[in-house]
C-alpha cells in the first residue's frame, strides 16, 4: 500500500468506527449506517491498494 493513501484509510475506518458506536449508543440508526459505510469504505480502500501492490510485485 502507497504510504500517502495508508493513513486515510486508516482514517477512515477509525471514524466508521466511532461513528458507528455512538450511533448505537444514542440509538441513532442514521449514525450507525453512516459509521458502517465510512468503516465499508476504508475496508475496500485497503483491500484495492493490497490488490495493487501484489500486482506490481
Amino acid at each position: 500500500m502507497t504510504a500517502d493513501k495508508k493513513p486515510s484509510t486508516k482514517i477512515d475506518r477509525a471514524k466508521g468506527a466511532v461513528k458507528e458506536t455512538v450511533g448505537r449508543a444514542v440509538g441513532n440508526e442514521q449514525m450507525t449506517a453512516e459509521g458502517r459505510a465510512e468503516r465499508a469504505k476504508g475496508d475496500m480502500r485497503e483491500a484495492g491498494q493490497k490488490a495493487k501492490d501484489a500486482f506490481k510485485r
